[in-house]
Order: structure tokens, then C-alpha cells, then sequence
């Protein structure tokens, strides 16, 4: 089986039994699981296999390059500043200046220590082992699940479906989202697909087309080989032929369908095609935003949410509903449009609640935040844009849209999945909305998911990298008051502290080089008394992208006097690649007053080789997503009865280890697919 798939199925804690491999010794293979990952195996104990001790090495952390300082943290604590800074010095000129990378540098200063054996109190990793033949077949089923969702997907579960899908020859139903459909599409280059788009999103395929392939962002900037002229020319032919065409929705990217017919000497073939052309080529534009826009200007309230409703459908309505909002000038008009917003769009109706529950936070400046080529884009409001603000609503309308919108989500979804068991911990798991920008790997959470860090343990970051000369990995504080405070390879030198320790700025040898932070919670809240938020990226300061080199990033919970060694797999949370196209990456938070650790996993468009330069406080907006929406609340709506005994349940939704009857379906936090599926079905 490719290691793809079997990635993927780790990160739902499955392990993979491929076929016509023999174990002659599968007591020591579990005991070697579980001695030296934590992994116990829950189901499947009599196929384990020896290869799966390698495999799960490599998954968790594998040949791991030592840190400079190798008593860290303790012997770094006990260096001096005028110390730290020279041992730098003096490594970057042996390193960088004299190119020596034929061993890893390490102190000059610090004294040599005995590590004690590692005897932490880690937390059990449960698994279970699949055959071959079934793991296909959960593969086809997350397939499915994933192709249902109409957002678009991570880079990993695209290239994940898009191997399912040629190397089994994966018979596809329904593709929901246009955005995975065109990149199945330039992939496979196989027509089949394009029964999922319109004419309309051949502008969307052609601007993935210029990106992917010839690295350009301009899509009126055009220079594509002939064959990409003529798969793109077959695909409007195509489209035509399946009676997939939109003419109206064309107007809306006329300028840029215009310059793409000229580049592709486009030849109307029929009567339907020939009016195409004239359509694009003519003076007039018949979109539909235009008409919206006429009804909008005209104080037409009604008629332009009628227009938007009927041509575009409820779902374009829920999208533009500050804008409308913000116009209506009658207590009549409001109730039009609240009237004439339904549910069928629950993507949007969680997206919106989410919004306009914590609406109150963005009433300043505002920061704008999307994706675009899987990578998050970041936009603050000018004071021009301020001056110009269509959008504007009050706190109070914001809330009575978050509450309006509740309930209609709550009508969509009443009594769908009958008898539930929901563990009360699964409040602090954020929906799978939106993860376009994240990497994949183990312990990767949905996007504003908060968990506990617990008593007496300290959160020890870490990132390693091979193929490059040097990665950094940074802290940031945001205090109360919004300012932005850094703790990093540039500013660490006179803040080592018992609570926050850097184990230095690495470029260590031919096996690459990593980076640690240690924070003690309870001291660093002590120091620092008016820091609220940690926030962890990882950038390239050699300049390449993330997807050229090879970079793991992640964190262990350990103990605040640990003992071990500096990397010990037993205490990894999470251990996901980093392989963005991107030199920029946020990793995760830290909620100083609750003691929550917050997943972020973002990649940024970005090509800065140094943290720090931009504001981070928009990221402060994930921190509250559970507060308005989470896993627990979602499920609850589904609800037609809530149960307390998992074994009365039809659906357990738990991330504990529970024995449930047959046929009884268990989700937990990891269960992407599964959530899709019901949030789009």
C-alpha cells in the first residue's frame, strides 16, 4: 500500500496490515508500541507486524537532529547572556562562514549531564490494525466523505483522494466542492470531472491551471504550452456538450473570459457556442450582481434579495447578508430578508453564527482573512476602506443575526441522527469549516479546537528540518492591551528564564537541524502577569518555500522537571510535516488564562524569512470559535434524544475508548470525513 494512505489512516490512529507479511514475533512488536510510543492497540492485536514500529517512528519522529544546546534546557538556563550570544557567533561562522556541516556545532559553554531514564506520566495513544483490504475500503468511504463537502479541502486530503482515486480506480459520484473538482481535473487531466463544473468556473480552473504550473497569480497575465491551450479548449467543448452552461454567471468574469478566448484562438464549433463568444465580446454585462448591485443602489431592498435568491440561491443571500443588512432601512426590510433566508446552506449557517457571535471583536480595524492557493491571505482594513464601509452593522444586530440563524440550523437539523452520546469534552473541538491552509500529520486538529494542558506539565515546542540551511521556529505574546511581544532566536538571549526557555538557533550538520521552546505555564503567568496569548509559527529564514525542504513541526506535554531526553516520542501531542508553498506558517496557541493549548495550522502567503514583521492579533479571532460553535454543540442539534450510557446510543461521539453494540457508530475528534459528510448532507 503508498505511504500516503497510510499516513492518512494514522492520523486516524489505524495501522495498516499489509497483505503477504508474516510476524513471527507479535509480543514484542506490541510491547515495542507501547514501550516506546504509548500506542496501545484497542482492535487487531493478532495482525500486528514488526514494520509498524518503524513506521510509526517515522510518523512520531524519526532520526530527530539534537539541539545545540544538549543539556537544554537546564544548561541553558545556567549560560550567560555575554555566553549565549558568543557560542552563536561562533557557530555561524563555522557553519555559514566556513560551510562545515559534516557534524552538528554544540556549545562551548555549557556543562555535560547525565540524562535520567525516562519515567514521565505520558498519555496512552489508542490504535487499532486493519488488513489491507479494509483499509481500502475505509479509504473509499473517507473519499466519499471528503468529495461531499462543498468547501474546499486540505492539500493532503486532495492528494489523498486524487491517489485513492487513480490507483484504485475509484468509481466518483459527486464531486460537492468546485474547487476540488478543478484540481481533479488539471491532475488527471480526465474529462469525466467536468460534469461537476459549469462553464462559469473555467476561469477558476485556468487561474489553478497559471498558479500550479507556470507559478503566476496574474490570470490576466496568460502564456500557456499549446497542450494546456487545447485541454482547456476540450473542456469548453465539454461543457457545452453536457448543457453545463451558465451564460449569465460568464458576465461576472467577462474581462478575464475575454482575454482567455483570444489566448486560446477559441472556434465556436455550434449556434450555442457562437453566442458565447458574441456575449463575452459585446458591450453589455448581464450578470446578476449587476442587477443586485441596480436593486441595492435604487434602496430596493426586497427586489435585490429576490434577484440574489433566485438566480444564485439562498446560499449567495447568507454571503452578502452584512451588506444587505447594513442597507435596510425599515424594520419591514429586515424582516424580508431574514424572511427569505433558509436553511439549506448549513456550511454557511455555521460560518455566519461563528461571525456574528463574536462579531464584537472586529469592530475597529478591521483585519480580512482568506485562502487562496491553500495558503491564508490577510487583509487590515485602511482608512480609506473604513471611510468607504459597506458593510457595517451594529453589536445588537450582530447578535439577533447570530441568534436568528441558530435557530434556523437547529430546524435543519433537529432529529437527523436519533440517540447520541456526547462526551462533555468535545465542547472544546472546533468544526472541520474551512482547513485549506493546513498541513496534515498526526495530532492535526480542526482549526480553534482548544485542549487542556494539565497540571505540573509544560509545553516543550519543537520544529526539525533537513534540506536547508536553517528554519526558525518564534513565540509571540500578545499582551492585554493588544501589543505584540517576541520571543525568538533574535530576543532570546536576555529572556531565558525558567519560564520561557530557547534551545537555540540551529544549522546542525548534514541530518539538518531543530529548534525547541520550553514554557512553564504557571511561571511564565508569573513573569509575565499582563500576557494573555502564546502564539508559534515557523518560517524559513533561508528563504525557499516550506515544500522544497523538509520540515516537522509539532509539541509534547512534558513534565516541568522532566526527565528523558529532549525528544521523547512518548510525550508528542502532535507531529505534523510542514510542506507548504509558503516560507511562513502559524503552528498553534496558548490561551494563558484558561491554560488551553489552541490549534491554528496555518500556512500564510508569505515570502518573509523573518517572524515578527507583521501583527498577529487577528489570530486572537480562532480563539473563540468553540465559544459559538463546537463539535459538542453541533451534534447536540443533530440530537433527537441525548443519552448518558454509550451503549443505549445509535451515534457516540467520544474520543475515549468505549465498548458500543454492532452497527453503532462511533465519532471522534479526528473523524474529518464523517463531520463533512453530516455538515453536507
Amino acid at each position: 500500500m503508498e505511504t500516503i494512505f497510510k499516513e492518512y489512516l494514522f492520523e486516524k490512529h489505524i495501522l495498516v496490515r499489509e497483505e503477504g507479511t508474516e510476524e513471527e514475533n507479535p509480543f514484542e512488536s506490541l510491547f515495542s508500541l507501547a514501550n516506546l510510543f504509548n500506542i496501545r492497540i484497542t482492535e487487531g492485536e493478532n495482525l500486528v507486524h514488526s514494520d509498524m514500529i518503524s513506521f510509526a517512528a517515522k510518523q512520531l519522529g524519526e532520526d530527530v537532529p539534537e539541539p545545540f544546546y544538549r543539556g537544554f534546557p537546564k544548561s541553558v538556563r545556567a549560560l550567560s547572556r555575554d555566553q549565549l550570544i558568543f557560542d552563536q557567533m561562533i557557530h555561524y561562522a563555522v557553519t555559514y562562514g566556513l560551510g562545515n556541516f559534516s557534524e552538528a556545532g554544540h556549545s562551548l559553554f555549557e556543562e555535560q549531564m547525565e540524562r535520567s531514564a525516562f519515567n514521565e506520566k505520558a498519555e496512552i495513544k489508542d490504535f487499532r490494525i486493519v488488513t489491507e483490504k479494509e483499509a481500502v475500503e475505509l479509504l473509499g468511504v473517507m473519499t466519499d466523505q471528503l468529495l461531499a463537502g462543498t468547501r474546499p479541502i486540505s492539500e493532503f486530503q486532495f492528494d489523498m483522494i486524487r491517489d485513492y482515486i487513480m490507483t484504485y480506480d475509484h468509481k466518483v459520484q459527486n464531486v460537492a466542492s468546485k474547487d476540488t473538482a478543478t484540481l481533479l481535473l488539471l491532475d488527471t487531466r480526465n474529462l469525466r470531472f467536468a460534469e461537476f463544473l459549469s462553464l462559469s468556473d473555467v476561469i477558476r480552473l485556468v487561474d489553478a491551471l497559471n498558479y500550479e504550473y507556470y507559478e503566476s497569480e496574474n490570470p490576466y497575465q496568460l502564456n500557456l504550452k499549446n497542450q494546456d491551450r487545447k485541454f482547456v479548449t476540450a473542456l469548453i467543448h465539454k461543457l457545452f456538450s453536457l448543457g453545463r452552461c451558465n451564460l449569465r454567471a460568464c458576465y461576472e468574469k467577462k474581462k478575464a473570459w475575454n482575454g482567455l478566448l483570444h489566448h486560446l484562438h477559441f472556434k465556436a464549433t455550434n449556434e450555442e457556442e457562437q453566442a458565447f463568444l458574441g456575449a463575452m465580446r459585446g458591450k453589455g454585462n448581464e450578470s446578476v450582481y449587476s442587477d443586485f448591485e441596480r436593486a441595492m443602489a435604487e434602496e430596493n431592498i426586497t427586489g435585490a434579495v429576490d434577484i440574489m435568491k433566485k438566480e444564485k440561491g439562498s446560499g449567495a443571500v447568507l454571503r452578502n447578508l452584512n451588506y444587505i443588512i447594513s442597507r435596510c432601512k425599515t424594520v419591514e426590510d429586515f424582516e424580508y430578508v431574514m424572511k427569505n433566508v433558509d436553511s439549506n446552506n448549513t456550511i454557511v449557517l455555521l460560518q455566519l453564527i461563528i461571525a456574528y457571535t463574536n462579531y464584537d471583536r472586529n469592530q475597529a480595524v478591521r483585519t480580512f482573512k482568506f485562502t487562496k492557493y491553500n495558503k491564508l491571505r490577510v487583509h487590515q482594513e485602511t482608512e480609506e476602506e473604513m471611510r468607504r464601509r459597506k458593510s457595517h452593522i451594529t453589536v445588537g444586530q450582530a447578535e439577533m443575526l447570530a441568534n436568528e440563524l441558530r435557530g434556523k440550523l437547529q430546524h435543519r437539523l433537529a432529529g437527523r441522527l436519533g440517540k447520541v452520546y456526547i462526551d462533555e469534552e468535545m465542547q472544546r473541538y472546533a468544526l472541520p469549516l474551512q482547513e485549506t491552509a493546513s498541513q496534515g500529520g498526526f495530532g492535526v486538529l480542526t482549526r480553534g479546537t482548544r485542549l487542556p494542558i494539565g497540571e505540573m506539565k509544560k509545553l516543550r515546542a519543537f520544529t526539525y528540518w533537513e534540506k536547508v540551511n536553517d528554519i526558525d521556529l518564534s513565540c509571540f505574546s500578545i499582551d492585554t492591551k493588544g501589543m505584540q511581544h517576541e520571543f525568538s532566536w533574535r530576543s532570546m538571549a536576555e529572556n531565558q528564564s525558567d519560564a520561557v526557555t530557547f534551545s537555540g538557533d540551529e544549522t546542525s550538520g548534514y541530518n539538518g537541524g531543530s529548534e525547541y521552546f520550553d514554557i512553564d505555564l504557571e511561571k511564565f503567568r508569573k513573569k509575565y502577569p499582563d500576557h494573555r496569548y502564546l502564539i508559534f509559527c515557523n518560517n524559513v529564514f533561508t528563504g525557499i518555500n516550506f515544500s522544497k525542504c523538509f520540515c516537522k513541526a509539532g509539541y509534547m506535554l512534558r513534565d516541568t522537571d522532566d526527565s528523558g531526553f529532549i525528544y521523547e516520542p512518548k510525550t508528542v501531542q502532535s507531529s505534523f510535516l510542514v510542506n507548504c508553498e509558503s516560507t511562513f506558517a502559524y503552528l498553534y496557541g496558548i490561551d494563558l488564562t484558561t491554560n488551553e493549548f489552541i490549534w491554528l495550522n496555518m500556512a500564510r502567503n508569505s515570502s518573509s524569512r523573518v517572524a515578527g514583521d507583521t501583527s498577529m492579533r487577528f489570530l486572537t479571532d480562532y480563539f473563540h470559535v468553540t465559544d459559538a460553535m463546537s463539535v459538542y454543540d453541533f451534534f447536540r442539534m443533530m440530537a433527537t434524544e441525548r443519552v448518558f450510557d454509550p451503549t443505549k446510543a445509535d451515534v457516540v461521539v467520544t474520543n475515549k475508548t468505549v465498548e458500543v453494540p454492532e452497527g453503532v457508530e462511533v465519532i471522534r475528534e479526528y473523524d474529518f470525513e464523517k463531520m463533512i459528510a453530516l455538515m453536507n448532507a
